[in-house]
C-alpha cells in the first residue's frame, strides 16, 4: 500500500526537514510559517505538539513550547492546524512530532484516527523506545501514517533492527543530549551515518544541532536530508512581535524564508 508520505514526497535525496512548534507564536502564524517553509524549499514538516516536560528539547523549544501552552495548544489543535495548512497549498508531508504521554490521554486508536482525519502523513515519538513501539506501528500502518524511527550514536547494537523496520525517513541523531543550536559537528558522525545507511533503504536525515549552512555543506554526500529545528525556532522567536501584527507579518515571513534559504542553501543548490 502506497502511503500518502510517499504520494507527497516522490524524491528521496536533497530532504530539508524543518521542525517548528505548533502555536508558536500563534496558531494563525504557525499556518503561514509552514507555507512560508514549502515555499523555501522544505520537504517535510516536523509540526511539534507543546510539552510541559521535553526530555529531548533544548532551552530554545523548551521556550517555545511555553509560549505555544500559554495560546492553549494541544496535540489535538496542533493536528487540526494542517486541514488550514492544506487550505493555504501546504503540499508536502506533515509529521507530527510528539511525546508518549499526550498520546497516551488521547488513547491510540483515537490518536491515530485523528491524525488520518486531519491529512497528516506521520508521527515520531522521541520518548517511545523501539523495543515498546510494536503497538504504535502496527496502527500507523493500519491508519495509512508511517512511525518515523530514530538512530543515535549509542543506538549501535540496534541500528540494524530499528533501520529494519523503519518507514518514511530513519532520523539520525547526530549527537548526544537535547536539541540546539552547535558551532560544530561532532566526532565520528560520518562513520555513524555511514553504518545506517548500510543497514537501510529508506532516506537517512540527520538532526540535532544543525544550525548553519558549512555545517549542512559538510553532510553532503553523508545522508539524504537535514532535520533543522532550534535554529528555525529561534528565528521565529525573534520575529514574534512583527509577525503576531498583521501589518508586519508579511515582511517578517519574507524575512524569515530568506534566513531559512540561507542556511538550507546547499542541499537546494547541491546533491545531499
Amino acid at each position: 500500500m502506497t502511503t500518502t508520505f510517499q504520494k507527497r514526497l516522490p524524491q528521496k535525496n536533497n530532504l530539508f526537514i524543518p521542525f517548528i512548534t505548533a502555536g508558536d507564536p500563534h496558531p494563525d502564524v504557525t499556518v503561514d510559517l509552514a507555507v512560508t517553509l514549502q515555499k523555501a524549499g522544505a520537504s517535510i514538516l516536523e509540526l511539534g505538539v507543546p510539552y510541559s516536560d521535553p526530555l529531548a528539547d533544548g532551552p530554545v523549544i523548551q521556550e517555545a513550547s511555553k509560549r505555544a501552552l500559554s495560546n492553549g495548544m494541544s496535540i489535538k489543535k496542533a493536528m487540526e492546524l494542517v486541514p488550514r495548512m492544506r487550505k493555504k497549498g501546504l503540499q508536502i508531508p506533515v509529521i507530527l512530532f510528539t511525546y508518549f504521554n499526550p498520546v497516551l490521554q488521547l488513547g491510540l486508536e483515537h490518536f491515530f484516527t485523528l491524525l488520518q482525519e486531519n491529512e497528516m502523513d506521520g508521527v515520531l515519538i522521541p520518548d517511545l523506545p523501539y523495543e515498546e513501539s510494536e503497538e504504535v506501528r502496527r496502527l500507523a500502518k493500519e491508519h495509512n501514517v508511517v512511525y518515523v524511527s530514530m538512530v543515535a550514536p549509542t543506538s549501535k547494537d540496534r541500528i540494524h533492527k530499528i533501520a529494519k523496520s523503519a518507514e518514511g525517513f530513519l532520523y539520525c541523531v547526530s549527537s548526544l543530549g537535547v536539541t540546539g543550536m552547535r558551532s560544530e559537528l561532532p566526532e565520528g558522525i560520518s562513520t555513524f551515518l555511514q553504518e545506517v545507511k548500510s543497514s537501510t533503504n529508506i532516506p537517512i536525515a540527520v538532526g540535532f544541532g544543525i544550525s548553519a549552512a558549512n555545517q549542512v555543506e559538510l553532510l553532503k554526500g553523508e545522508c539524504d536530508g537535514i532535520v533543522i529545528g532550534s535554529a528555525i525556532v529561534h528565528k521565529i522567536a525573534s520575529l514574534e512581535t512583527s509577525l503576531l501584527e498583521e501589518e508586519t507579518r508579511e515582511r517578517s515571513l519574507q524575512d524569515f524564508q530568506e534566513y531559512v534559504t540561507s542556511i538550507i542553501s546547499p542541499i537546494i543548490t547541491c546533491e545531499v
